[in-house]
């Protein structure tokens, strides 16, 4: 099959769950995700903490979808982990200030609050009153978070990728986009074993690569993105039960996407130190070979945009070679996490993690743009600048996309409120108003 009234590009927990609900709402449309990867979720869906975030960090203001989403997300993955036997773990979370950020910690209880946790799942504490919770843990002040889970993210979207493919929707693996071209009322998209697809509508969900997809139909360019390698350490067992919630701390600078190393705790019960986030030239660049590959074009591409203003400043040069610093030296990252868990040995700490690679969008003022971007065409849709939380809210986002494409006649489903699984789709638009 070649034609397709849809076609999504990208494989993730992005596309794969778009194609979820958009196969029961659309069942007698064909559908299609092209994923270059042999697997959905091969990237960053699975490389990451496997977190479902409560929304604490996320200003209401100026990131109120990815806070909105992520609330409602973590009710409707802890019914799907239960309907579909996946591992759902509510462990917590912790926020700590090791220095003199109370007033930050304050400022992250309101946010909570007012994105729709209550008084019973997000508390300010002492330092002293955390150690009764946490003895190992070192800090002045802490906010500890009842409601976060820990999750496998590919496993969940493996899940849906069933679900959605016994709806009728065709999973093109291995499959990269090479060359997109517009008719009057058709797009043409060329894969790299020469195949040619036909589509109706286009859906663009590529993650790391959305921007370059987005250019390459004429739409955001007036963007572009950099790209962040996020890097792990695993702890030996030894730790594993060091504390029973994932430890993360105050954010130095939450304007840049520079993450002092977590201690995070997985579904399975092991522990890492991570991620931190080092520049690199590629959505794929894990070594050294992606990385010089790319090392020209990327570089002509942020020369020519916003990002140019952005890599000429000298506090991210600064911050840009302390992350650099921390991939090189074990040490100097785990020393980051020595300061509240001071526990930690890095000589008992020899193997590295999964990295991960988080793409995030700059203006043309060379800014992080803060908020997930959506821009449309008459034929097309175009998500841009997903990341974290985005796992944790993807359910509903995916819901709130499609309601926004049958709302503005782009895109009209035949079943504008069926039954999607465990949810009816007017119930889960209805949680988002």
């Amino acid at each position: 099959m070649t034609n397709f009234d849809v076609v999504i590009i990208g494989g993730g927990i992005l596309g794969t769950t778009l194609s979820y609900f958009l196969s029961f709402l659309n069942k007698s449309k064909k559908i299609a995700v092209v994923e270059q990867a042999h697997k959905v979720a091969f990237h960053t869906s699975k490389r990451n903490t496997g977190k479902v975030h409560a929304p604490y960090l996320y200003n209401p203001e100026t990131k109120k979808m990815y806070a909105k989403t992520a609330f409602h997300g973590y009710t409707m993955w802890e019914r799907y982990a239960k309907l579909k036997d996946l591992p759902f773990k509510q462990d917590g979370v912790i926020e700590v200030a090791v220095d003199n950020q109370k007033d930050v910690l304050e400022r992250h209880l309101k946010w909570g609050l007012q994105n729709g946790l209550d008084d019973n799942e997000i508390k300010l504490l002492s330092g002293a009153e955390l150690s009764k919770i946490e003895p190992e843990i070192r800090c002045k002040s802490a906010l500890y978070v009842s409601r976060d889970a820990s999750v496998d993210y590919a496993l969940f979207t493996d899940s849906l990728m069933q679900d959605s493919s016994k709806n009728g929707t065709s999973f093109l693996l291995n499959s990269e986009v090479t060359d997109i071209q517009k008719t009057a009322d058709t797009w043409k998209i060329t894969l790299r074993d020469g195949r040619l697809l036909d589509a109706k509508f286009l859906i663009n969900a590529a993650g790391g690569q959305s921007v370059d997809i987005a250019h390459a139909v004429g739409v955001a360019t007036k963007f572009t993105d950099i790209h962040f390698r996020g890097e792990y350490w695993k702890a030996p067992a030894e730790y594993h039960t060091i504390t029973k919630s994932s430890v993360y701390s105050v954010p130095k600078l939450p304007e840049y996407p520079f993450l002092d190393p977590h201690w995070i705790i997985r579904a399975d019960g092991s522990c890492e130190i991570g991620p931190n986030a080092v520049p690199v030239f590629s959505p794929y660049g894990y070594d050294l070979s992606e990385n010089l590959r790319q090392l020209v074009p990327k570089t002509l591409e942020m020369l020519r945009s916003g990002a140019r203003k952005m890599i000429f400043d000298r506090e991210f040069q600064e911050l840009a070679l302390e992350e650099i610093g921390s991939s090189l030296s074990k040490t100097m990252m785990i020393n980051r996490v020595r300061r509240f868990l001071p526990k930690i040995d890095a000589n008992k700490i020899t193997v590295r993690g999964t990295a991960g690679i988080r793409s995030s969008v700059i203006d043309d003022d060379g800014k992080f743009v803060p908020d997930i971007m959506l821009e449309n065409t008459d034929m097309s849709f175009h998500i841009l600048n997903y990341n974290s939380p985005g796992a944790t809210g993807v359910l509903p986002f995916s819901a709130h996309v499609i309601d926004t494409l049958n709302s503005t006649g782009i895109f009209c489903s035949q079943q504008q409120d069926a039954k999607c699984g465990p949810w009816q789709f007017s119930e889960i638009l209805a949680r988002l108003c």
